[in-house]
C-alpha cells in the first residue's frame, strides 16, 4: 500500500488497473447510521471486487444495504448520520477512504460515476438538461460554454435522445421517465469513467423502456470497457446483463457467484427464496412462493445468522454467536450459510 502523499500524487492522471484488470477492491466495509433511536448497522463487512468490462449485480430487498454500499464507495454518505466505520475501498490500488475530500472529488465523476435511481429528483429542475450535462465538461475539463454544450448534445445523441440539439434546451419535467434516465446516463458517462454504478436504473419504467435502458448500458460498457455495478431488487433485470451477482441481506453479502451458477442453483436460502418468488411462464396457475416474515430491524439485528427467523433450514447453530462467514462452497462461488452445501444438493436434485 502506498502512503497518502504517493496516493494523492497519482490523482489527476488516468489511474491504471492492476495487471489482472482489477479496478475496485472492497474489503470489510462497514457503515452505521447514528440516530436518536440508536445505531443502525447498515453495512456489516461487505467484500467484493470489480474488473474491467465486468458487470457485478448487487441484489436484495429494500433496506438490505445496496444503495448505502454505493454511496460509501462514492463518498456521498450524508454524515451525520452516516459514518464509514471500517474497511477499505481500493480503486486501482489506492484506498479512497484515506483520501482527503478535496482529492476524493477528483475521483468522483472522472473515475467513478453514478446513475441515481430517481432521475427527476437528481436533476436540477431550474436548468436545461443540456446545461447540466455541459457543466461536467466546464468544471472538470475547463471547456468554454460553446464547446461544453457541443459535447452535451453529442452525448444526448449517443444515449438516443431524438432531436438532441433542440431538446438540450428543455427542462427535466419536459421529458418522460425513460428520457430522463437517459439524460442521467449521459451525465454519468460524460467524463469517461472507469467504473459506473447504476442504482436502480430501471425503477418506475415500463418493461419495454427497461430493456432499452439495460441494452444502452451494455452497449456503453462494451464501447468503454467500464466496470459496471448494477444495484437492483429485480432479479429479472440482471439475468441477461450481469457476469457476477452479489446478494445482500441485512447489510451483508450472503451469496456471491457467477450469474449462471446462481440462477441455476442458489447456495443460500435467501437467494433460493428470492428466485422462487419470481413468476414463471411454465408454472402458470400455481401459487407463487414468498419469503415469510420481514427483514430485521438494523437497530437490533438478531444474533447468529440475520436470516434465521425467516429461514426454513435454520437450526440451533444459526441462532447464536457470530453470523456465518462468506465462505467458498463451490468453484468461484461463496455463501454465508452453515448449510449451503445442503441447499446446493437439494437444488441439484430438483
Amino acid at each position: 500500500m502506498t502512503d497518502t502523499a504517493e496516493e494523492v500524487s497519482r490523482i489527476g492522471s488516468r489511474w491504471q488497473p492492476g495487471p489482472d484488470g482489477l479496478l475496485l477492491d472492497v474489503r470489510d466495509l462497514q457503515v452505521e447510521f447514528r440516530t436518536r433511536e440508536g445505531v443502525a448497522k447498515a453495512i456489516n463487512g461487505v467484500d467484493f471486487d470489480l474488473y474491467e468490462g465486468q458487470t457485478l449485480a448487487i441484489l436484495g430487498e429494500s433496506g438490505s444495504g445496496k444503495s448505502v454500499t454505493a454511496q460509501a464507495i462514492m463518498g456521498i454518505l450524508d454524515s451525520p448520520p452516516g459514518f464509514v466505520t471500517g474497511g477499505t475501498v481500493e480503486y486501482c490500488g489506492t484506498d479512497l477512504l484515506k483520501l482527503p475530500e478535496s482529492r476524493r472529488r477528483t475521483v468522483r465523476g472522472p473515475e467513478i460515476s453514478m446513475i441515481f435511481q430517481d432521475a427527476l429528483s437528481a436533476l436540477n429542475p431550474v436548468f436545461p438538461v443540456g446545461w447540466q450535462i455541459a457543466e461536467m465538461f466546464r468544471k472538470h475539463r475547463g471547456m468554454n460554454r460553446s464547446d461544453a454544450m457541443r459535447e452535451a448534445v453529442r452525448l444526448m445523441e449517443r444515449v438516443q435522445i431524438p432531436g438532441a440539439q433542440q431538446r438540450a434546451k428543455a427542462y427535466p419535467h419536459q421529458f418522460s421517465g425513460g428520457m430522463r434516465q437517459r439524460i442521467m446516463i449521459a451525465m454519468a458517462i460524460a467524463l469517461d469513467p472507469a467504473i459506473l454504478i447504476a442504482d436502480e436504473p430501471t425503477t418506475a419504467l415500463d418493461v419495454t423502456v427497461q430493456a432499452q435502458i439495460m441494452q444502452l448500458l451494455a452497449d456503453l460498457q462494451d464501447e468503454r470497457k467500464m466496470g459496471l455495478i448494477l444495484i437492483t431488487h429485480d432479479l429479472g433485470v440482471v439475468a441477461d446483463v450481469a457476469d457476477r451477482i452479489a446478494v445482500m441481506y441485512a447489510g451483508r453479502i450472503v451469496e456471491q457467484a457467477d450469474v449462471f451458477d446462481l440462477y441455476a442453483n442458489p447456495g443460500h436460502p435467501y437467494t433460493k427464496g428470492l428466485l422462487e418468488s419470481i413468476p414463471r411462464v411454465d408454472l402458470k396457475g400455481q401459487e407463487l412462493s414468498a419469503i415469510g416474515g420481514l427483514p430485521p430491524n438494523l437497530l437490533a439485528i438478531p444474533p447468529g445468522c440475520p436470516f434465521h427467523p425467516r429461514c426454513r433450514y435454520a437450526q440451533d447453530v444459526c441462532k447464536d454467536g457470530a453470523p456465518p462467514p462468506l465462505r467458498e462452497v463451490g468453484r468461484n462461488r461463496y455463501a454465508a450459510c452453515h448449510f449451503a452445501e445442503d441447499v446446493l444438493r437439494e437444488g441439484a436434485h430438483q
